[in-house]
């Protein structure tokens, strides 16, 4: 059973990964063909880091995906410790049905409500062409909180809770306290959900379509313009370096993960 079972396991991950593979292979074609290797090159990347237009969306992009997951983080942190703190089940369940909904609601019903919540401020307040950063900032991070909240929650439950009361009995303000006590045995949940939400942001288009002006461009816009047209092989040279940016990451923040559990296990 254990040769099938390896079998099933290379087949289910070549299914997964075969487009990636052939999309980085081909980022390195010496010409624009999308079928044919003509040879290795470094040409599209040259190409790529040339275009002002590109190289701005992805500016735009960074900026807003580090922005919205730092606050969704932040807002998101506290919401799980309030709601962790509640003991009222059926209140409790009630707020976290309401917070599942943006995660459960398709994301063309999210990103047009919202895009007429914010012409609808912007009337309301005079003032025209209101859609841009701030708005499209607001939107993600309206859908990155749930995915914090989910991903803090965990490690409350995990965490001792008379630990906080333990280092008050030390003399420890309520705030320090979590700082000092709380905050780091829930750490790996917080980074994972800021990892999360970064991701989610840096990938968004559907919202980003529709709650963002024309003075503000992300990359997923950016690249499905382009696709009205032919999409080249730059286009493959910058997916492949997100790609390997959020691979490095990923594998940077799982041996972080691992070395601190380590750490705990010795000191146990």
């Amino acid at each position: 059973m254990k040769l099938p079972s390896k079998i099933y396991t290379f087949l289910i991950f070549l299914f997964l990964y075969a487009p990636i593979i052939v999309m980085i292979v081909f980022s390195f074609n010496s010409t624009n063909s999308t079928g044919l290797m003509a040879g290795f090159s470094l040409r599209w990347y040259a190409v790529l880091f040339s275009n002002k237009n590109i190289m701005q969306a992805l500016y735009n992009t960074l900026i807003l995906a580090v922005a919205s997951a730092l606050i969704a983080t932040v807002i998101g942190t506290a919401a799980a410790v309030g709601i962790d703190k509640w003991k009222k089940n059926l209140f409790r369940s009630s707020v976290m049905g309401v917070t599942n909904i943006p995660m459960m609601t398709p994301e063309i019903v999210t990103g047009v409500s919202m895009m007429l919540l914010f012409v609808f401020m912007g009337r309301v307040i005079g003032r025209q062409g209101i859609l841009g950063f701030g708005t499209i900032l607001i939107a993600h991070v309206t859908f990155n909180l749930p995915y914090v909240i989910l991903s803090v929650l965990p490690k409350l439950r995990q965490t001792d809770p008379h630990l906080a009361e333990a280092a008050q009995d030390l003399g420890c303000t309520p705030l320090r306290s979590f700082f000092k006590a709380v905050l780091p045995s829930i750490s790996p949940g917080i980074v994972t959900g800021m990892i999360m939400a970064f991701t989610l942001s840096l990938d968004d288009f559907i919202i980003s379509y529709f709650t963002t002006g024309p003075g503000f461009q992300t990359l997923p816009i950016a690249i499905f313009s382009m696709t009205k047209k032919r999409v080249k092989p730059d286009m493959y040279a910058l997916s492949t370096l997100i790609f390997v940016s959020i691979l490095v990451l990923l594998i940077l923040t799982n041996v972080a993960q691992a070395r601190g559990e380590n750490k705990k296990k010795k000191n146990i």
